[in-house]
């Protein structure tokens, strides 16, 4: 019998996006910009003592072939020609740092995950060596002096892991955030593998200079960085490599953006003021400024958002964000086992439409914009007798919608035009109750768009837009992201501030509460901080009792 013809759908194009939480590869029809196949791969991540998060750079690669492989058997049980696939973009969660050895291809030590705590001295003793010292850094990078960034990540890696000072001296290390670790895996690993970065990933070290684009000296020095660790710094457009192996051996890699600056260009907001908001492990509100650096007075960050090409002009964003998104449904999860799926925590918040006064805090990495501060904690507060797990389960939801009311309060103080509405995606879009909840904090409509992971389509449109590829198009009237859901805000918006003040209170609460010298555990993970642990516990048997931990009426 004579084989089944594949279909030919005309380009397109993959899409690597590796999360903190997960990998997948995504396919999309170039275009249409429909997801044809994809494959997801959960990732662990580790917690060798308080405050660090780490992840194996190996594990993460493996995972990204994998989901390659499974998408592609997928394609083809669809009889799509996966000879179709003409470029691959990559995503990758920004700030999580590895180094590794270019002569054997091992990583030297785990990755340093953009959540990890553990560089809080070092940063508070930068700051406190000069007080200028925090201006300094911020007007070249346009970011705080914080533990959320790469610089600092690579610093306790240089002062306190003997493989990687042996590496540096030896001229064998190379260091990157996780796309570089990627691409250069990609194309050849050892086998001349392309070290590089893209401008976006590149902003969010603390050693980059967003006005020059290049490596900073200065800053290098500040660090003590040995600049010959660094990748080169490309657009966010271009053909990098070749795929050197499995079923895509040969596709070019022509895409590369830090994943909040991909979901900025898969929701096309390629115009002055136009923002979105995704909801993932954390969460991320970025709006586009333009050609122009525009510096935040409120806490806000300003990055690279994207250049779309080495010869395209480089565009800035205004950026808020916040630590514990997602993150925080997987504490409820894996922490206190009162839902055994994420997607639970929806139907246990909506049996009672209200946290009874409960607020939460998830300060469980500090707090970022607009604070960042990172002697913050987590709490719960405003526990009684009637409170039971879906009282936290709402009040879990409203803390992601309160979170993004204050990057968005301050985003429209800096930009001084409020925003109309607030553009979303991420996997958290799915929960209804989340949504309607933004919303009504917010008292401005929440639009979805028909694809919630538009992270994966930023990475695949930069890549099939490249030069060399150009099959894809990126003018706005060409790329249309179809808006399937529009939640307008329900409750009063007097209500809604109310809401929104005590929940403040609570944040005033957790400020200021690990230092430098607190005598953290190495048992425990940032995600179960002995502090909030024994508080929930303590506070949840004293004064609701066995029967509401457990839901029993």
């Amino acid at each position: 019998m004579a084989a089944t013809k594949k279909r030919v759908l005309g380009p397109l194009v993959g899409a690597v996006d590796q999360g903190t939480s997960s990998t997948r590869f995504l396919v999309f029809n170039s275009k249409t910009a429909e997801l044809l196949s994809h494959h997801q791969v959960e990732i662990k991540q580790e917690f060798p003592r308080e405050g660090w998060v780490e992840q194996d750079p190996k594990e993460i690669l493996q995972s990204v072939y994998e989901c390659i492989e499974k998408t592609c058997e997928k394609l083809g049980q669809l009889n799509i020609d996966v000879s179709s696939i003409k470029a691959i973009g990559v995503s990758n969660q920004r700030e999580t740092t590895v180094v590794w050895d270019k002569l054997t291809g091992e990583p030297l030590y785990n990755a340093v995950v953009w959540l990890d705590l553990r560089t809080q001295s070092i940063v508070e003793n930068l700051s406190k060596s000069a007080p200028g010292n925090n201006k300094f850094v911020k007007s070249k990078t346009g970011l705080p002096l914080s533990t959320y960034f790469s610089a600092v990540k690579l610093r306790w890696l240089l002062d306190n892991v003997r493989k990687v000072q042996q590496a540096v001296e030896e001229k064998r290390a190379l260091f990157g955030t996780i796309d570089s670790w990627l691409i250069w895996s990609l194309t050849g690993g050892i086998h001349g593998g392309v070290h590089c970065t893209d401008v976006t990933n590149a902003s969010r070290t603390m050693l980059f200079n967003i006005h020059s684009l290049q490596w900073d000296d200065e800053l290098c020095e500040f660090f003590e960085i040995p600049m010959q660790i660094l990748p080169a710094v490309r657009s966010s457009s271009e053909i990098y490599g070749l795929m050197k192996a499995g079923t895509l051996e040969g596709v070019p890699i022509s895409g590369c953006l830090g994943d909040q600056s991909a979901a900025l260009v898969g929701q096309t907001c390629f115009q002055d003021g136009e923002a979105k908001n995704t909801y993932g492990t954390g969460c991320f509100l970025l709006c586009n400024t333009g050609p122009k650096c525009v510096f935040s007075e409120h806490g806000l960050l300003t990055t690279v958002a994207y250049k779309l090409g080495r010869d395209k002009p480089v565009c800035y964003a205004l950026e808020g964000s916040v630590a514990i998104a997602g993150a925080l449904v997987r504490w409820l999860r894996d922490n206190l086992g009162i839902i055994k799926q994420a997607e639970e925590i929806e139907q246990l918040a909506k049996e009672v439409g209200t946290s009874h006064g409960c607020y939460f805090v998830p300060a469980f990495s500090g707090l970022y914009a607009p604070y960042w501060e990172p002697s913050a904690r987590g709490i719960i507060c405003g526990l009684t007798q009637l409170t039971d797990k879906r009282h936290i389960a709402f009040a879990a939801l409203e803390a992601v919608c309160f979170q993004t009311r204050e990057i968005l309060d301050a985003m429209n103080r800096d930009c001084g035009i409020p925003l109309s509405h607030l553009q979303v995606d991420g996997g958290m879009t799915n929960n209804t109750i989340l949504m309607q909840l933004q919303a009504d904090i917010l008292s401005i409509p929440v639009i979805k768009p028909s694809l919630a992971e538009t992270t994966a389509l930023g990475a695949a449109m930069a890549a099939g837009a490249a030069e060399g590829v150009a099959v894809w198009s990126l003018r706005p009237e060409d790329v249309s992201v179809v808006m399937t859901e529009r939640f307008e805000p329900q409750v009063n918006a007097a209500d809604s501030e109310s809401r929104y003040t005590m929940w403040k209170k609570a944040v005033t609460k957790s400020r200021d509460w690990a230092t430098m010298d607190s005598p953290e555990s190495g048992d425990s993970s940032i995600f179960a901080s002995l502090s909030l642990s024994f508080f929930i516990v303590s506070s949840m048997v004293m004064l609701i009792g066995a029967r509401y931990i457990t839901g029993i009426p």
